[in-house]
């Protein structure tokens, strides 16, 4: 019988909303049992440090001293995963001792894998001595030195649920974070992963730029403005789109430049439809279409992006939920399955997902002092 292992999974996106928390018991392979899960929710302030060390990482050299921004946000990031796993085990009554391995994403400060730089902070090794638990971390740093995107690394996960759930295939998983992406599915066993285009990021500048809110709720702003045609066209203009995967993108690999004219709500239409639309240009890239779209992460919550999607697609576009998939915490999950995969050796990516040139393994396992 295949060792079965408690893994808790931390995971800060892009979107820099908060920290979610999963548990689950997993082989690693194909047993997944899900277990409980929370969201951290970043303060303003704590938002505004995770952009000023983005803003800095894009001038720093690791072999350079860190950035006295980003300094400030691994510390940030260190203690308030701290925080958010000491209150996920007070909240659910668990026993840090039962607790096989942590997988800890930490913050992605800075994407550049066509550099061969992909840099996520958080101080591993503090979380394993504090908490007196093994942590996964650095997940994405072997399969960049394999020559991959180090992007996405949820499909693998995405594939064991799909098939253990009974899923119809061929059969697309779409993440809404700051960056969209995508898993395919085929029946024939292909799997395929790359990034989309923007998922909540540019939607959630705007809003924070011309508003007081830190996103579009549900879409509902959007939902009152005008798309653009002129400027959606602009925005759709990018060399992205025309590239084959596997390929992965920056948070801040687009500009809000285009919608300066517009007014808040017309702007907010028009970067609803962007998001949509460019999801419906990876279409070309898939081996078929797929049946179902399950969409997850914050952006399945934008009704405006989910109708955008469904009339760009021609498919059944669903929230996570309404296929009985995680929702918030899938990410979360995956990096605890991987966490698990580290630990047995197995691979975390493969050419298909990533472009690294074999099967990579990866994460760097801390074992507390």
């Amino acid at each position: 019988m295949e060792k079965k292992f408690v893994a808790l999974g931390l995971m800060s996106g892009t979107s820099m909303d908060g920290i979610d928390v999963a548990l689950l018991e997993t082989d690693g392979k194909n047993r997944v049992v899900f277990g409980p899960h929370q969201t951290f929710a970043y303060a303003e302030e704590a938002r505004a440090i995770l952009s000023k060390a983005m803003t800095a990482a894009t001038t720093w050299r690791r072999d350079d001293a860190m950035p006295a921004p980003v300094k400030q946000a691994e510390q940030l990031i260190t203690r308030t995963h701290l925080q958010a796993v000491a209150g996920f085990v007070l909240s659910h009554g668990l026993d840090v001792n039962a607790i096989d391995v942590i997988g800890f994403h930490g913050q992605t400060i800075l994407h550049e894998p066509g550099l061969g730089r992909t840099v996520q902070i958080g101080d591993g090794q503090a979380l394993a001595d504090s908490l007196g638990c093994q942590v996964v971390d650095q997940f994405r740093l072997a399969d960049v030195a394999a020559g991959g995107q180090g992007a996405p690394l949820a499909p693998l996960y995405h594939t064991a649920i799909a098939h253990q759930a009974g899923a119809d295939l061929p059969l697309a998983v779409l993440n809404l974070g700051g960056v969209g992406n995508i898993t395919f599915i085929g029946g024939d066993g292909t799997v395929l992963g790359f990034d989309t285009g923007p998922g909540n990021a540019l939607m959630d500048d705007w809003m924070a730029a011309r508003t007081a809110q830190a996103f579009d709720e549900g879409g509902k702003l959007a939902a009152t403005g005008a798309v653009d045609p002129d400027v959606l066209r602009v925005l759709l203009d990018h060399p992205y789109f025309l590239k084959a995967p596997p390929k992965s993108l920056d948070r801040n690999a687009f500009s809000l430049a285009p919608c300066a004219d517009l007014s808040v709500a017309d702007g907010a239409a028009t970067l609803a439809a962007f998001t949509a639309l460019s999801v419906a240009c990876a279409m070309p890239y898939l081996p078929e279409p797929p049946r179902k779209w399950v969409v997850c992460g914050g952006g399945r919550h934008n009704s405006t992006v989910i109708e955008a999607l469904g009339e760009a697609l021609g498919a059944e576009v669903v929230g996570a939920e309404a296929a009985l998939w995680p929702g918030d915490e899938l990410e979360a999950q995956a990096f605890a399955w991987l966490a698990v995969r580290n630990l047995l050796g197995l691979p975390l990516s493969l050419p298909e997902t990533t472009g690294c040139s074999t099967p990579t393994t990866g994460g760097i396992l801390r074992r507390p002092a």
